[in-house]
């Protein structure tokens, strides 16, 4: 009995051995068959994705051009192509197109907001900066979304020093230039040079006599313009030439200030103005003074000093707004020689109206050169005058040229605009 289950014993530990190998056996080569099938499958379906791919996938655009824009300020890019050959054909049809860039410090981006049209293959590229290197690509997009991009071209974008569309512009602008050199030069030689007479500038002397005669204080209004701004400008020209004859006739000259820097240059203009009179001990600092940088405050003041004072003559010349009138009004009611002059045509009615005499639009920045009759500034002037007679001439006999049927004269003037 014992011998026989000694003997039984390692015969079922064999066979469950030989069964456990046989069934790993078996579990392996399932799981390799299983893989190759699906290695099959996989390799097939790529393959048919990619024919998928390739078979709606548009050719891509061709002959990529990218050039600078010339003309410019360096901020401008062309580029052009030419249309996908399956732009219009079946399946394929492309319906437009992306314009795609890459910046030096970027990838590519799509700039285009909407697709170009296929009727174009031009687009122009405005938001890049000078001085840097651009990528672009050019996408065709079909009705289905499918894309496909074309080689990659790169451009510089810089600034051109001249502007070969301008040289009729240039040409005139060197003929007014000449005319002016001349005018300037032939002030210079001493010949006398006719000014057309300009009412209000020729008053100045009177309206000074007058308060000199009464006895009372010149009131000069520069209005409310800071030092940068031109009617300011020409403005203390005008009160640098009245400061001289104010110096000569001793008479009392007060200039209320609407910004601290016009005061202190104005303080030094008319210092000057009577140091070089001979009459350095008649400046008084004190008249030339700040009353406040708020607009309706200042003309409030402003008035109070004409109705406690009561100039004899008043000048209002520079930039004014609403408080025109106020001003205008008040010197009118206490009797004073008013003098405007402004640049803004929205009050030029209300000086009119009240003043006694008005300079108009570029009779203020004439004034400096009226009054002190240097040669420079009356040759500057004098030729400007040429140069608006020749425009004025021009303009007339295009318009009996264009009557005619011959319109040169339209052409020039739209080559010089443009």
């Amino acid at each position: 009995m014992h011998t026989d289950s000694n003997v039984r014993g390692p015969s079922r530990y064999m066979k469950l051995k030989s069964a456990c190998l046989l069934g790993l056996i078996l579990f392996f080569t399932c799981k390799i068959i299983t893989l190759a099938q699906l290695s099959e499958f996989s390799a097939e379906g790529f393959r048919a994705i990619d024919e998928i791919t390739t078979e709606k996938s548009p050719a891509p655009p061709t002959n990529i051009k990218t050039t600078d824009k010339k003309n410019d300020d360096g901020t401008s890019i062309a580029i052009s192509w030419t249309k996908s050959a399956d732009d219009g054909n079946g399946a394929k049809n492309v319906t437009g197109y992306n314009i795609l860039r890459k910046s030096p410090e970027g990838d590519f981006e799509t700039i285009t907001k909407t697709l170009i049209k296929t009727d174009k293959t031009d687009y122009t590229d405005d938001t890049v900066e000078r001085g840097k290197t651009y990528s672009y690509s050019v996408q065709a997009v079909t009705s289905t979304g499918a894309t496909s991009n074309s080689e990659i071209r790169s451009v510089e974008a810089t600034a051109s020093w001249f502007h070969t569309g301008k040289k009729w512009l240039f040409l005139s602008v060197v003929l007014f230039s000449v005319v002016v050199i001349y005018s300037i030069y032939h002030a210079r030689s001493g010949k006398d040079i006719f000014i057309r007479r300009i009412p209000g500038l020729e008053a100045v002397d009177e309206a000074i006599g007058r308060a000199t005669e009464m006895g009372r204080s010149i009131l000069y209004i520069l209005g409310l313009g800071s030092i940068s701004n031109v009617a300011t400008i020409a403005s203390m020209n005008i009160l640098s030439q009245v400061a001289r004859r104010t110096a000569d006739y001793e008479t009392a000259l007060r200039v209320p200030c609407n910004d601290p820097i016009v005061m202190n240059v104005v303080r030094e203009m008319v210092k000057t103005a009577y140091l070089e009179e001979g009459h350095p001990d008649a400046y008084n600092e004190q008249d030339i003074f700040f009353l406040t940088e708020s607009q309706f405050a200042y003309a409030a003041g402003v008035d109070g000093i004409m109705i406690r004072e009561k100039p004899a003559a008043v000048f209002l010349q520079g930039t004014f707004f609403a408080e025109s009138l106020i001003l205008a009004e008040t010197g009118n009611s206490v009797g004073a020689i008013q003098i405007a002059g402004t640049d803004k045509e929205h009050q030029l009615p209300f000086f009119i109206a009240a003043c006694d005499y008005t300079l108009i639009g570029e009779e203020l920045y004439a004034a400096s050169a009226y009054l002190s009759r240097e040669p420079m500034l009356l040759g500057s002037l004098k030729g400007q005058d040429y140069g608006k007679l020749m425009i004025f001439a021009a303009i007339v006999v295009g318009i009996i040229l264009e009557l005619i049927g011959v319109n040169w004269v339209t052409i020039f003037f739209d080559k010089v605009s443009n």
